[in-house]
């Protein structure tokens, strides 16, 4: 899939009219998977693109062969260290908080946890089962309203 450097504002999927730029912040972030799912069922990952740009901790790329509906989701990489309040694990799909639209529910399960419930450890330990299976993805909209064969609100604004 093509790629292009992308913008680091505004924080989302936003479609553009020709393409969709993706942006997210991490501060502590090594790196973000951008994953692209399937249509409708949007539960088969078909695409895990490295977003390679970052600025001023905004990880960016732009595709222009994404549209609208397009169902993702991110994986970032980073220090497991839950002493130090980091837990990174790419096994674990997280939606966009900037997204403007989530499709899907939560079919829970052990999967879903960054550690292995019921370990020793607790939380010490990372869990590498992937849960895209069990969460609803992020959604590109399309912004725009169409009208259709009305028209907008003659109401003046005050």
């Amino acid at each position: 899939m093509k790629t292009r450097p992308g913008n680091p504002y505004p924080l989302g999927g936003t479609w553009d009219g020709t393409g969709v730029n993706f942006a997210l912040f991490s501060e502590h972030a090594s790196g973000v998977e951008l994953c692209l799912f399937d249509g409708r069922a949007g539960n088969q990952e078909v695409a895990r693109i490295p977003m390679a740009e970052q600025t001023h901790q905004v990880w960016h790329t732009y595709l222009p062969e994404v549209r609208p509906g397009q169902r993702y989701g991110y994986r970032v990489h980073g220090p497991y260290g839950p002493s130090s309040g980091h837990r990174f694990n790419p096994a674990k799909l997280l939606l966009d908080p900037y997204a403007k639209a989530i499709d899907g529910t939560i079919r829970w399960g052990d999967a879903l946890f960054g550690y292995p419930v019921g370990q020793p450890d607790g939380d010490l330990v990372r869990d590498e089962r992937d849960s895209a299976p069990n969460i609803p993805k992020s959604v590109v909209i399309d912004p725009a309203f169409t009208w259709g064969g009305g028209s907008a609100p003659a109401d003046p604004v005050e």
